[in-house]
């Protein structure tokens, strides 16, 4: 059973790869929410924002798993579900055992972050049953792509509440600016991950590149970064982070210009995968700029002070 799980994470939800990015996100939006209050997150608050963030991710992916299964047996029967690595059940199984993880946190935490955790359970359900609109939304790409990546800013407000609402405060304005960066990111992430090479493109799979045609599908891309990189701008802003938070957003924009250049020039299955490889990198740069390494800077000028 170990050995079926292990093969299960390393294909469809990499336990490493998605951990440290989750974590860095989560890490980053409770240390936000901190940073805005003036004060340091506590030690409860970053386990908590950091285990039911993952447990959000991965009731997305199971979630895709029973959305995806009668079209996998079709044309994706290579997958763990349809080829009988791991079962529906089984899946389930761990789903439940999920939300009841992520409730005991909440409830560990305090009953007001349970309700919060209502909140966002009662969109992750409707946007399991795509909205009761599935044709509509199937037609509508981007109407699809928005209104499902509304989770992830929802998922970043109560990962801040961790924090905000474990110290009994209200929620600070600026939080709004890191929801708008968590938006735009998710947003990349989505797309990056769909941009293939032509000759990777499969019937019966929608793509973006397939969707919208490959240049198109990179122009978006670069769209919603140059607009990521605008949100994070103003949300270093809140934190008094700008010139850092510049270069780190200088170095991404290089290197995504470039990634989207070869991809241009050479639609290969390598330069897709750096499309893919440089969205997860623009995401963990600047949650990494927005939240922890200001906090760290913060924490070792404060040290001789801390008591």
């Amino acid at each position: 059973m170990l050995k079926r799980w292990w093969i299960y994470q390393q294909e469809r939800f990499p336990i490493f790869s998605n951990g440290i990015l989750i974590l860095v996100f989560s890490t980053s939006a409770v240390s936000y929410s901190a940073l805005l209050r003036e004060q340091f997150p506590t030690f409860e608050s970053l386990t908590v924002a950091a285990v039911s963030t993952f447990l959000f991710f991965l009731l997305l992916r199971i979630v895709d798993e029973f959305k995806d299964f009668d079209d996998d047996r079709i044309y994706r029967p290579y997958r763990p579900v349809p080829r009988g690595l791991i079962s529906l059940k089984e899946l389930g199984l761990l789903g439940v055992f999920s939300l009841f993880a992520q409730l005991g946190l909440a409830l560990y935490m305090s009953r007001s972050l349970a309700i919060l955790l209502s909140v966002v359970w009662f969109y992750f359900v409707l946007m399991s049953q795509d909205f009761f609109l599935y044709k509509r939304l199937k037609g509508h790409p981007v109407a699809y792509l928005l209104s499902h990546n509304v989770i992830v800013p929802l998922i970043a407000l109560y990962a801040t509440a961790c924090d905000w609402l474990l110290m009994k405060s209200a929620i600070p304005p600026a939080v709004i600016w890191f929801l708008i960066t968590t938006a735009m990111n998710g947003l990349i992430l989505e797309i990056g991950r769909k941009i293939r090479a032509p000759n990777d493109e499969e019937v019966g799979v929608d793509s973006y590149s397939s969707l919208w045609g490959r240049d198109n599908a990179v122009l978006v891309w670069v769209t919603v970064i140059c607009f990521s990189a605008v949100a994070a701008f103003w949300t270093a802003k809140q934190i008094d982070f700008v010139r850092p938070m510049n270069l780190i957003l200088l170095v991404l924009g290089i290197g995504a210009s470039m990634v989207a250049y070869s991809f241009f020039n050479h639609p290969t299955r390598k330069s897709a995968k750096w499309v893919n490889l440089m969205s997860g990198l623009w995401a963990l740069f600047t949650y990494l700029g927005l939240g922890v390494i200001p906090l760290l800077l913060r924490y070792e000028i404060h040290l001789p002070f801390s008591g």
